[in-house]
């Protein structure tokens, strides 16, 4: 059976400030015309930048852990992570879908036992970040404090 699901990432410039290290987002969500909807909108629309992928043929479920495992971190230590699953130097845990999901002990950098390598959904996730960040490079934010506040499978 094909799959076709969306994935929608968030990525909004730090703060200076220490102990705040995001910005809100707002609950409602709204549409431009005719361009896509999505799910969250941040609240300081000028320091944030959004990208897209829709009817992606990668596994659902491994897309979800994937996006699961990057959310909160910044984006060139995403795009690192990445690249080393890709070439199976780290895995991603797997947290809610571990059924039959076999142990490794690379797991134990996230305190779990379970991990895999999604190399497809990873390359998929890393184009997504390089499509935030050359939306980022276009509304003049700076990319080395860009950090992944929503991901969304």
């Amino acid at each position: 059976s094909r799959e076709y699901f969306t994935v929608a990432i968030l990525a909004q410039a730090e703060s200076r400030h220490p102990y705040r290290a995001h910005f809100p987002i707002a609950p409602e969500s709204f549409q431009l015309g005719n361009m896509v909807k999505y799910s969250r909108e941040a609240t300081n629309g000028s320091k944030s930048c959004k990208a897209m992928g829709v009817d992606l043929r990668v596994h659902y479920k491994n897309t979800y852990e994937t996006a699961r495992a990057i959310k909160g971190m910044n984006l060139r230590t995403a795009q690192q992570y990445l690249e080393d699953v890709c070439e199976k130097k780290r895995c991603v845990p797997f947290r809610k879908y571990t059924g039959c999901i076999g142990r490794t002990p690379q797991a134990k950098e996230f305190k779990m036992s379970q991990g895999r390598w999604p190399v497809k959904s990873a390359k998929i996730l890393l184009g997504l970040l390089r499509n935030a960040e050359s939306n980022a490079e276009f509304k003049n934010l700076d990319t080395e404090n860009l950090t992944i506040t929503h991901i969304q499978v």
